[in-house]
């Protein structure tokens, strides 16, 4: 499995899933496009573990929640790296409030960073995947909560539902032109995100308690995934969801 000659863009890559992915296809072979909001120097970090090894890798600053940033991602990644090939919709938040409690405020942080920016980045990619004639990988970062309720934080499973149909609507539609687009679904992995599960144990085994393999995933688990799903192996999957998890679906009622 190769990326040689590739080009990826990862959003959200200063940290957590994100920056494993943007390894993982750096070592791969593809050159990379690191993407951050605010922590320039998390994003660096990220580009040193890729330059170190002699991967190719940009950073590039944006809310990819507004669409002028999103678009200039993607212009500062061809006028560097000359096209694009692979576009990793990654970035993403929660504010953990239920159906009852979510403010107007809260409701569209959530949907623009997590569905709107999953949506445009489709969007935008696929425009400059078409106009290169060559086809193209389109993979976002969803969650197990795009199908599996998580009562307590309504707008991250309605936004990780709405990339459900993203996912098969948009790999229908570009299916015409070589670009597929897929899901990956992570369960419950040691990120940033999961900081307070992750530090009280009794949290962690309750977890861990419904998870068939019995423990937490990691990013680099998602990130391999991931970077199967970029390469030509995964040639004929679109329009679907993998899902992540350890089983943890198929064990649990929800949580």
């Amino acid at each position: 499995m190769t990326l040689n000659g590739k080009v990826a863009i990862v959003t959200g890559s200063s940290s957590g899933i994100g920056e494993a992915i943007a390894v993982a296809l750096a070592a791969a072979g593809a050159a990379i496009t690191i993407n951050y909001r605010s922590n320039r120097t998390a994003a660096e970090d990220t580009q040193e573990k890729i330059t170190s090894t002699g991967g190719r890798a940009i950073v590039v600053q944006a809310d990819v929640s507004k669409l002028p940033d999103l678009q200039n991602l993607v212009d500062e990644t061809v006028q560097t790296h000359g096209r694009l090939d692979i576009m990793v919709n990654n970035a993403g938040i929660e504010t953990r409030t239920s159906t009852l409690d979510t403010t107007e405020a809260e409701y569209d942080r959530v949907l623009n960073v997590n569905l709107k920016s999953a949506f445009f980045g489709t969007q935008f990619a696929a425009r400059q995947m078409i106009a290169q004639g060559r086809g193209g990988r389109i993979i976002n970062i969803s969650s197990i909560h795009e199908d599996w309720p998580m009562p307590g934080n309504s707008p991250y499973c309605l936004s990780k539902g709405g990339m459900r149909m993203l996912a098969r609507n948009a790999g229908v539609e570009l299916a015409e032109h070589n670009i597929t687009v897929v899901n990956v679904a992570p369960g419950a992995i040691t990120t940033p995100i999961n900081e307070q599960t992750m530090a009280n144990s009794g949290l962690r085994d309750k977890l861990e308690a419904v998870i068939p393999l019995a423990r937490m995933g990691t990013s680099e688990e998602v990130a391999n995934l991931v970077a199967w799903l970029a390469s030509d192996a995964s040639s004929y999957s679109t329009a679907t969801t993998f899902v992540i998890d350890g089983g943890m679906m198929q064990f649990s009622p929800g949580l």
